[in-house]
């Protein structure tokens, strides 16, 4: 590719910038990598110089099997140091592969609701990327496809191979097909969303893969390994990978950027409970260890998934239930958890709901069974990390449940943590300290944010930028 001085990108940049767009529609690689080039280098020296930048509109893209969520995120370097990033707009897509349900907001707070007959996500994210650049969606800085600068995509699995954000070329694309064995619900679906994104843009626009994992890459090999023969691990490389990361990654900078502390003071446990739940050990501010393990399937009690249990415990249920290995995979992944020890729903609202109206022995059994299992977990973690300052909650439910906070904290006093009943119950979808004062184990309620820091990556990577996980 070709170099360009500054001063020249400087002077190409306005007729780089009026036909970069259509540009990308066509077919002369030697002036789009030029184009690029002049682009790259003049953002480059005003990041470098000026600590201002040409705006980024980054959209966040998370692919499901049938679904597909999205944000689009216009920020830069500035705008990241000063917590000034713009939402432009979110939402999904559900029901892909028929008469699928599309749901948008847009910065003003107005949402819309309709149906589109689309066949697959490629098909969702160009019927998406029109709507949101006609002038019904309300969003004025996007007005084609062309006004999209970026793609961040969330990644379930990342293996041994990204222990971070990367961006997206045919090494690292084959680097997440090779993951599909570790994750074969989610991964495939991931890469549709790239493949899809880069047949709707082209290769100019830069696509960034933001991993689960990568998160968990700093845990030591005494708490990754399973105690398997070791060959296993070597052949298979099975061992413990955790996920959630960029959900723990997000909530404990956060933490620290509340608290004014630096990366290696942030010594916490972070919960995420939603419908999946996972907690992690933070130890200067790196994890050392994670509940979920070589699937989402280990850890807590989550919505539908089990949690720990007795491995021996498949065997038995598949001998006596009639059922195959994979079966037996999908029940404890799908009809275990809040809602295998309740027979009613895995929305602890619906669960809460139905406990206080009646009073419901095996609803109370579910919530109890979801609390223990978290206390248990951060006892673990305390003495596994040899102490910490804070157990920060986030999630839906940790986000949104002082009730289930309540529960879960309750009898930690021996740890030095006692909760503010007034400030734990006003503490709703918001950050807040939500212990006493005199606790010497601290608290905190945060709200996870993973799409922010998808986009956030997403320009630093592209930029060149350390994004340390």
């Amino acid at each position: 590719m070709t170099t360009l001085s500054t001063d020249a990108a400087v002077d190409f940049l306005p007729f780089v910038y009026d036909m970069y767009k259509p540009l990308r529609l066509g077919s002369d690689t030697k002036l789009i990598d030029f184009c690029q080039t002049a682009l790259a280098t003049f953002i480059l020296e005003r990041h470098s110089h000026s600590e201002s930048a040409l705006r980024m509109n980054v959209l966040v893209v998370n692919s499901g099997s049938s679904s597909l969520k999205f944000q689009v995120i216009s920020t830069d370097l500035q705008r990241i140091k000063q917590y000034k990033d713009d939402r432009l707009c979110r939402g999904e897509v559900e029901g892909i592969g028929g008469e699928a349900i599309i749901k948008v907001q847009n910065r003003q707070g107005q949402s819309q609701k309709f149906t589109a007959s689309l066949r697959d996500i490629a098909a969702a994210l160009d019927y998406l990327v029109r709507y949101i650049a006609s002038e019904q969606s309300g969003v004025l800085e996007i007005k084609s496809a062309g006004d999209v600068h970026a793609v961040g995509h969330r990644v379930v699995h990342g293996g041994e191979l990204f222990s971070e954000s990367a961006l997206i070329d045919d090494k690292v694309l084959q680097g997440i097909e090779d993951c599909i064995d570790l994750a074969p619900l989610h991964n495939p679906n991931n890469i549709k969303g790239i493949l899809a994104a880069r047949e709707l843009f082209g290769k100019t626009v830069p696509q960034v893969a933001v991993f689960d994992t990568s998160f968990h890459h700093s845990i030591p090999e005494r708490a990754y390994l399973y105690a398997v023969p070791y060959h296993l691990y070597r052949r298979h490389r099975i061992r413990r990978y955790g996920f959630h990361g960029t959900s723990h990654r997000y909530v404990a900078f956060r933490y620290r950027a509340l608290r004014g502390l630096t990366r290696e003071q942030t010594n916490i446990i972070t919960l995420h409970l939603g419908n999946g739940c996972s907690a992690a050990a933070i130890r200067g501010g790196s994890p050392v260890d994670t509940s979920m393990g070589m699937t989402p399937l280990e850890g807590l009690v989550m919505g539908t998934r089990s949690g720990d249990l007795d491995p021996a415990i498949v065997n038995v249920i598949a001998r006596k239930e009639g059922m195959s290995p994979s079966e037996v995979d999908t029940l404890l992944n799908t009809q275990s958890g809040l809602l295998g020890i309740s027979g009613l729903t895995h929305d602890m609202r619906e669960l809460q709901a139905e406990l206080k109206e009646h009073e419901d022995r095996r609803v109370r059994l579910a919530i109890e069974v979801f609390c223990y299992r978290a206390r248990k977990y951060i006892g673990a973690f305390l003495a596994g990390m040899g102490g910490a300052n804070a157990v920060v909650f986030t999630g839906g439910i940790g986000e949104n449940s002082p009730e289930i906070r309540a529960l879960i904290c309750g009898g930690m006093e021996w740890a030095g943590l006692k909760l503010d009943p007034s400030r734990n119950q006003e503490t709703v979808a918001r950050e807040g300290k939500i212990s006493t004062e005199d606790s010497s184990l601290l608290a905190y309620a945060i709200p996870t944010d993973e799409e922010l820091l998808i986009a956030r990556d997403t320009v630093r990577v592209i930029l060149g930028e350390p994004h340390p996980s």
